[in-house]
């Protein structure tokens, strides 16, 4: 009778390197361990980083090149150290690839996307330095927790330049589309990585314990018989390493399709940057002009009501030496009652305009916003149809249109390349080595091409092919719909703005009547030959006009900054 126990152990060596041009080189390594007894417990541990992560790290640009300036606003809403101003100025676009054009697998050239730096803004007047005190909370997962943390203790009057700077550098909306375009970025990167070669090293150190045991009867000289046990052990310490080299030669215009679709949609992202600058352009200067109409509101509500107390006295008073009746006190009362609630409505309003943009700013939650007295913006210098077509040659969404065609274009060519042949060369070189016993070296090496075909996969990828088809077919139809929407807007801001400059020469002219009504109708009441009502209505249309000038000059730098988003190139 014999038995082997075996107790063997393992150790496992692994190396990956990736290498990126020019010349840099990221090795990982991990050590596993793992045994096959009962008496012998290994953990596994891992040290590998992911494959993806180290290409990036060994791809990624230098920090000057790299998203200087918006690195810091990824961490901090405002950098604290940045006084430069930001503008609304495109990023410099990547190469644009050939869509239409067969490109040589074989020959792809790689190059870094061009580097993306966050939009200036125009400064005057050292207008960055003085809104420093404005930055938001760095962290932006804080929330407060305790009622003096929110509790308004400023007031901050800010112009229009100013607010819509500190919207391009605060907005949490604009920083999540610059992370997007960063991450397309990284995403080109990763496509790039297809046409680099791929290294792994791998390396097992085994061991072996070999317990031999034997038992058996053994005659004695006497004539009789004696149990006999013997007990052998063998170690043996085995170690192999093994280098392995893999490259895609020819894979039917896949990786070339992938890296042109990740260049398309790095340079969609960069036109959504644009977009969305435009867009919170136009909400900040919108809901500026609304905190500005409801503060003119107020200060006309406030004017009203003073006057109606005035005339109220003045009634009570001629009420008192009997030329007054109760009738006239009564209705002066009625009106100053009713001034009173429309100034509240009125401070109301200006407290949601105020936290609205506040909001829009994301200025710190202790700060309030008061803006500057109205003044009208501008002229427009363009006519209608000379509006329509700039806004078709200056509007990015026609553009990402366009792009999103030649995205799914390429990514169509990805689904019909799994129908082509692929071609890949590998490599490798084995070497092991018994330590604990002499002339157990050996080595060994392989090279060769491997080619494959896909034959038949039941149509798989016709099926994601003509999806793609169908995507770009959708695209065309969007850019049509975006195209007519466009023209709708100009012609929309463009006839509003009209109307508004013509209801600002009549407001204005009304507003003077309305005053000198209200002066005769109180000479009239003050001479006998005029009544309490003739006050009470030149006071409130007096009221209407100064509200409704007020809403034309407002109307008007509203239509015109709507305009002005319509076209897209004029700031």
């Amino acid at each position: 009778m014999q038995q082997d126990m075996h107790s063997q152990w393992l150790v496992r060596l692994k190396w990956d390197m990736a290498i990126a041009l020019p010349f840099s080189i990221i090795i990982g390594w991990s050590i596993s361990a793992e045994a096959t007894s009962n008496s012998h417990q290994f953990v596994q541990t891992s040290l590998v980083p992911e494959s993806a992560e180290k290409l990036k790290k060994a791809n990624s640009l230098s920090p000057e090149e790299t998203f200087a300036a918006m690195s810091t606003s990824m961490s901090q809403a405002i950098p604290a150290e940045s006084t430069e101003p930001l503008d609304a100025v495109p990023f410099s676009p990547l190469p644009r690839s050939d869509t239409n054009g067969d490109r040589d697998d074989d020959s792809q050239q790689i190059s870094p996307s061009n580097p993306v730096t966050r939009p200036p803004l125009e400064q005057e007047n050292g207008a960055s330095d003085s809104l420093q005190h404005l930055e938001p909370e760095p962290n932006p997962l804080l929330i407060q927790t305790r009622p003096e943390e929110v509790e308004i203790i400023g007031v901050q009057p800010l112009s229009l330049e100013e607010a819509i700077e500190l919207a391009y550098r605060n907005n949490p909306d604009l920083q999540v589309a610059l992370l997007e375009l960063e991450q397309s970025q990284a995403a080109l990167r990763e496509a790039q990585a297809d046409y680099l070669p791929t290294f792994a090293v791998n390396g097992t150190l085994q061991g072996q314990n070999t317990t031999q045991s034997s038992s058996s009867l053994v005659p004695t000289p006497d004539g009789g018989v004696t149990f006999q046990s013997n007990t052998s052990e063998e170690l043996g310490v085995a170690l192999s390493a093994q280098l392995d080299v893999a490259y895609n030669l020819y894979s039917s215009g896949r990786r070339a399709a992938s890296v042109s679709a990740a260049e398309e949609q790095v340079r969609l992202n960069e036109l959504e940057v644009e977009r969305r600058q435009e867009e919170l352009r136009l909400n900040t200067a919108n809901e500026y002009y609304d905190l500005q109409a409801a503060i003119e509101t107020i200060r006309i509500s406030q004017a009203f009501l003073e006057e109606a107390e005035r005339n109220l006295r003045d009634t009570r008073l001629r009420e008192d030496v009997g030329v007054g009746t109760r009738f006239d006190v009564l209705r002066a009362e009625v009106q100053v009652a009713n001034a009173r609630q429309d100034l509240v409505n009125s401070e109301r309003a200006r407290q949601v305009a105020e936290r609205s943009l506040a909001r829009r700013l994301n200025v710190p939650p202790f700060l309030s916003i008061t803006t500057l007295p109205v003044q009208l913006s501008g002229s427009w210098p363009l006519t209608l149809e000379e509006s329509i077509i700039a806004a078709y040659q200056n509007r990015v969404e026609l553009e990402q249109q366009l792009i999103q065609r030649d995205i799914n274009e390429q990514l169509r060519r990805v689904e019909l390349a799994a129908l082509g042949p692929q071609v890949d060369l590998f490599a490798n070189y084995q070497v092991s080595d018994t330590l604990t016993q002499d002339g157990r070296f050996s080595d060994d090496y392989q090279i060769g091409i491997r080619a494959s075909w896909t034959l038949f996969e039941g149509g798989a990828a016709q099926a994601r092919s003509r999806q793609r088809e169908l995507d770009i077919a959708i695209a065309e139809q969007n850019f049509e719909e975006t195209r007519n929407t466009i023209r709708l807007e100009v012609e929309s801001a463009y006839y509003t703005l009209t109307s508004n400059l013509t209801n600002i020469d009549t407001a204005t002219i009304a507003v003077e009547q309305a005053q000198e009504a209200l002066d005769l109708a109180t000479l009239r009441f003050d001479a006998g030959v005029g009544t309490q009502l003739d006050i009470l209505n030149a006071q409130s249309e007096l009221t209407d006009a100064e509200v409704n000038l007020v809403q034309a000059r407002v109307g008007y730098n509203r239509s015109l900054v709507e305009l002005e988003r319509a076209i897209s190139d004029i700031p």
